[in-house]
């Protein structure tokens, strides 16, 4: 079933053969599982990205008048960062920076376009890829700061802290919430061979965010993990499902508090732990600190339509911004300042309107919807602009609303085709 573009219903069409189907299906595993590297670039999750989206284009996608507001405001949205980068593109940074957004936006457009069908198996494909994905880069994070690897402390670790197959600690931090999240999921509800799969899956992603050292990505983890499990009891259906989540979720945590005792036993970690949980941080602090900058930065960008252009907050102050919503008024001014927490506000606000529609792939929204949520909050204390995850996540929670509006379309019409007046009226005198 699909959108039509004129009523935003669904309409019956041809389904793709089973082959090409189970291929689609296995590209969306591979852009999950892609995500986990990207300390080179390209990244292996833009050609992958790349790739599928050629082949879902020769095999079967459409734009639907759904995704028009998305469409609409990713594109204002770069284009105010390309009109306040036009002095600047002779700087190659600069260009690919726009590039690079360009691009992010095209992924987030080609998720909701392939989530929104066939959308059970896709985002089951999806989430084993992330869960996968997630694993690999939380082992290769804890590898490297355990020096279990030859050379591997240098190359996967950045200032003694885990960062993975990421550039940098905290962007693998954030990036492995989500994934943590599902494994949550499976360790909560699965029986008991997938759950030993996922508790081993969650304990080494929490481990690698714990030697991340992410003040953002420890609090995301607790917040996001502890809103999603409350939402899991309030749409259980049945009360033995709902009490073996409640008690899983305690032997989850006590896991991780022992897990947690365990590690602050090391000196060395104990040491940066100490240092990293301050809330006192030097560059937070002062007029010139992370927040002084916002306070600051704030007031210079009602003065400035255009902006300053991508990549030159630094050049005034001695940081960037670690604030998205902020960036995006510097870097594109009024137009991206406007339409950047537009876009991510008003995703925010259609996310929590079908947040508890019973649909076949309910579980994989909460999750998605959490840690976008927790991403969203995260913004406005880092640069998260550029995550390859969070256009991943954009993408994927209008794929689901699109789909979940259309399951909503589709059982509305059986029922009243099934109705007895319905039946009434088209029986026979």
């Amino acid at each position: 079933m699909a959108y039509t573009a004129a009523a935003g219903e669904f309409a019956s069409r041809p389904i793709a053969p089973p082959g090409v189907m189970a291929f689609q299906r296995a590209l969306i595993w591979l852009v999950g599982a892609s995500g986990a590297i990207v300390f080179i670039e390209p990244s292996p999750y833009e050609l992958v990205t790349l790739a599928s989206a050629a082949v879902f284009i020769a095999t079967g996608i459409r734009l639907r008048a759904v995704f028009l507001p998305l469409l609409l405001l990713l594109f204002l949205v770069n284009l105010g960062y390309t009109i306040s980068a036009v002095p600047l593109l002779d700087d190659s940074k600069i260009a690919s920076w726009i590039a690079t957004s360009w691009y992010m936006a095209f992924t987030a457009l080609f998720i909701a376009m392939v989530t929104s069908e066939d959308s059970a198996a896709r985002l089951d494909m999806l989430r084993r890829g992330l869960v996968l994905g997630g694993a690999m880069a939380g082992l290769a994070g804890v590898a490297g700061y355990f020096h279990l690897v030859p050379g591997g402390y240098d190359l996967l670790t950045l200032y003694g802290r885990a960062r993975g197959t990421f550039k940098d600690p905290n962007v693998l931090g954030a990036f492995l919430i989500l994934p943590a999240l599902l494994a949550l999921q499976n360790v909560v509800t699965a029986r008991l061979a997938a759950t030993l799969r996922a508790s081993f899956a969650l304990g080494i992603m929490a481990l690698a965010i714990l030697l991340a050292f992410s003040r953002a990505a420890w609090g995301g983890l607790v917040l996001t993990a502890a809103f999603m499990l409350v939402l899991m009891v309030l749409t259980s259906q049945t009360r033995g499902e709902r009490s073996r989540i409640i008690v899983m979720t305690l032997a989850a945590a006590a896991a991780g508090i022992v897990l947690i005792g365990v590690l602050l036993s090391i000196d060395s970690i104990a040491d940066m732990f100490k240092q990293r949980a301050s809330f006192d941080q030097s560059y937070d602090e002062g007029r010139f600190g992370r927040f002084g900058r916002h306070i600051l930065g704030a007031d210079m960008a009602l003065d400035l339509p255009f902006g300053i252009g991508p990549l030159q907050f630094h050049n005034y102050f001695p940081e960037d911004t670690h604030n998205s919503y902020l960036n995006a008024f510097m870097s594109g001014g009024w137009l991206s300042g406007i339409c950047y927490p537009a876009l991510v506000f008003t995703t925010v606000i259609l996310g929590f309107r079908y947040l508890l529609v019973r649909v076949p792939w309910q579980r994989t929204y909460i999750a998605v919807f959490s840690a976008f949520l927790g991403t969203v909050g995260e913004s406005f204390i880092i640069d998260t602009d550029h995550w390859r995850h969070f256009f991943l996540m954009l993408g994927t929670m209008w794929g689901m609303i699109a789909a979940t509006r259309a399951h909503q379309a589709e059982a509305s019409r059986s029922i009243e085709i099934g109705s007895p007046s319905s039946a009434a009226l088209s029986s026979p005198p």
